[in-house]
């Protein structure tokens, strides 16, 4: 029996993600210094009430767009459209009409609600889909340009345990863009929502 294309993009999908979401942990940890911080990203840590969570880390960009980093996904807004937060495991985004969160992010149930009530929103989410992308994209050449493939090829040697499936650091770049083409081709997958992993 062949393998469901869709199920496959979407598991690849999750993988990937998964995958940068560790890079991105490991760039906080890099020991020369938090590369997050480097690059402008704001740091909040925890109040006493949520200490057993993680740094909120968040980057404002042009147009009055943000994208926030957490361990369990991640949130990107943009005026034009709303914004979207995208799970770890799931790779289903969440959309909500307005741009910003209404309080930060520590954890699920921070999140606000969200709906794709009709095509306008489905339109939008996966316009910012495609936005997210490209920025994380554009981070991971940022990472070759900058720190060279060798550091991202160090991350990953802790990533790649056995259990996990690798995308090598020569790959991500192009496993992002192509993931990118896959969306504005055919985006019906980033709207069925399953846990995957």
């Amino acid at each position: 029996m062949e393998d469901d294309p869709i199920k496959t993009t979407a598991e690849h999908a999750v993988d990937l993600f998964s995958q940068q979401i560790w890079c991105w942990g490991c760039d906080i940890k890099r020991p020369e210094g938090n590369w997050l911080v480097e690059l402008g990203f704001e740091r909040t840590t925890p109040p006493a009430d949520r200490e057993n969570c993680s740094s909120i880390y968040s980057l404002s960009l042009p147009q009055g767009r943000c994208v926030v980093l957490r361990g369990f996904g991640v949130f990107y807004g943009d005026p034009k459209y709303g914004s979207i937060f995208c799970p770890r495991y799931e790779f289903c985004p969440l959309y909500k009409t307005q741009s910003k969160l209404d309080r930060p992010l520590w954890s699920n149930t921070d999140l606000p609600n969200s709906s794709y009530q009709d095509y306008p929103q489905r339109t939008a989410c996966v316009s910012l889909m495609l936005n997210l992308i490209e920025w994380i994209k554009s981070y991971e050449e940022q990472i070759t340009d900058r720190l060279g493939i060798e550091y991202r090829q160090a991350t990953l040697m802790k990533w790649h345990n056995g259990d996990r499936p690798l995308i090598s650091s020569e790959e991500i770049v192009p496993a992002w863009h192509e993931l990118g083409h896959q969306i504005a081709t055919d985006s019906q997958f980033i709207f069925e929502k399953r846990l995957l992993r």
